[in-house]
C-alpha cells in the first residue's frame, strides 16, 4: 500500500467522522502502516492506514491487557480504507523513547520494567502456543524452543519471504547469520519453555513517556508469547544503536528491577545472550529483505560479536 497522500486521508476522516479535521499531521510511516494525528471535536486522534488489518486486529485484542502500569491506547474503530485498511485510535501524550537521552533512559527505566512485569502477569488462559501470535490470540508453534529455531526458516507464508536468499548472497551475511544461529541453538537449554506476553518491538517509536511514566505502548504487531527476558534484550541487543544512551547499563538495571520486586531469574545472562542473538537474526532477516545493505553491515558486526563474547 502506498503512503497515504494528506489531502486523501483529509478527505477520507473527514467524510467518515463528519464535520472538520483539524491539525491533521504525518507522523512517520512505519514499516507496516502509515500513521497520522489530527483533532476531531476538540479530541486527538491518531488514524493509521495499512495494506494489512492484522496488526491493527492485534492492537485492539492488546487493549484488554490495559493497566495504569501498561497503558496500551482504545483502539476506536477498525475498517476498510483508501485501497486498504485504517485503524483509529486514541492519541497517548509524550515523548518517544528512541528520543530520550542517558539521563532520561535512566529515569524511566523503573516505569519501563513495571510496564513490562504488567504484561508478564497477563493471563493467556484463553489461547495457546509459542512464537508470533495471530489476532485470534493463538501462536503456531507447540513449544519455546520451537519458536526460536524457526527465525532461520524463510517461509513463503511470511511478510518477509525471500530474505534468506537474499542475506546469504553476501558471504559476509551468510557468515554471520550461520555463525549466530549455531550460538543460539548452543544456548537454548538455558531458556525455560516460559509463556508470558512479549512486546518484541519496544523501539521503534513503539513506547511513549510522559513525566517518567509510560504513557503508552502501541503496535502489537510483532507481539509473541514466550520468556519475558526477551523485552530486556531487545533493548540491550539495539542499545548500541542510539549513541545518546551509552553509559546505561540496562542488564544491570533490569536485575536490580527483579532483586527490588522479590521476582528470581535465574541464568539471566544466558537467556539475555539467547535472545539477543534472535533479535540480531531476525533483524537481518528483515534488512536483507528490504534491502538496507548498511543496515546488514551493521546488524552482522553486532551478532558475531555476540556469538564469540
Amino acid at each position: 500500500m502506498a503512503i497515504p497522500r494528506l489531502p486523501s486521508v483529509h478527505d477520507f476522516l473527514a467524510a467518515h467522522l463528519g464535520g472538520p479535521i483539524e491539525d491533521l499531521t504525518a507522523v512517520g510511516h512505519g514499516e507496516w502502516s502509515s500513521a497520522f494525528t489530527f483533532r476531531h471535536r476538540a479530541l486527538d486522534y491518531v488514524a493509521r492506514f495499512s495494506a494489512l488489518d492484522e496488526d491493527f486486529r492485534k492492537d485492539h485484542r492488546a487493549m484488554a491487557w490495559s493497566t495504569r502500569d501498561l497503558p496500551i491506547p482504545r483502539i476506536l474503530q477498525i475498517g476498510e480504507a483508501l485501497d486498504g485498511y485504517f485503524a483509529l485510535s486514541e492519541r497517548a501524550p509524550g515523548e518517544f523513547l528512541d528520543l530520550l537521552d542517558a539521563a532520561e533512559l535512566r529515569r524511566v527505566l523503573p516505569s519501563l520494567f513495571a510496564a513490562l512485569d504488567a504484561a508478564r502477569q497477563v493471563d493467556l488462559a484463553d489461547s495457546h502456543g509459542f512464537g508470533i501470535w495471530a489476532a485470534g490470540g493463538n501462536a503456531p508453534y507447540a513449544t519455546w524452543r520451537e519458536a526460536l529455531l524457526a527465525i532461520s526458516v524463510d517461509s513463503p507464508t511470511n511478510r518477509t519471504y525471500g530474505w534468506r536468499e537474499r542475506l546469504f548472497s553476501l558471504p559476509s551475511g551468510g557468515q554471520a547469520f550461520r555463525s549466530a544461529y549455531a550460538r543460539l541453538e548452543a544456548l537454548l537449554h538455558f531458556c525455560p519453555e516460559a509463556r508470558h506476553v512479549i512486546h518484541s518491538d519496544l523501539l521503534n517509536f513503539n513506547v511513549l513517556f510522559a513525566e517518567d511514566r509510560v504513557s503508552a505502548i502501541l503496535d502489537w504487531g510483532s507481539s509473541m508469547y514466550g520468556d519475558f527476558v526477551f523485552d530486556v534484550a531487545w533493548l540491550t541487543f539495539w542499545q548500541p544503536w542510539y549513541r545518546a544512551w551509552d553509559g546505561v547499563d540496562i542488564a544491570r538495571a533490569a536485575l536490580d528491577h527483579y532483586a527490588a520486586i522479590a521476582l528470581e531469574v535465574p541464568l539471566f545472562a544466558e537467556r539475555l545472550r539467547c535472545y539477543e542473538l534472535y533479535i540480531g537474526l531476525d533483524g537481518l532477516a528483515y534488512q536483507s529483505w528490504k534491502g538496507r545493505w548498511d543496515d546488514v553491515a551493521w546488524t552482522s558486526r553486532r551478532v558475531l560479536a555476540l556469538a564469540h563474547a
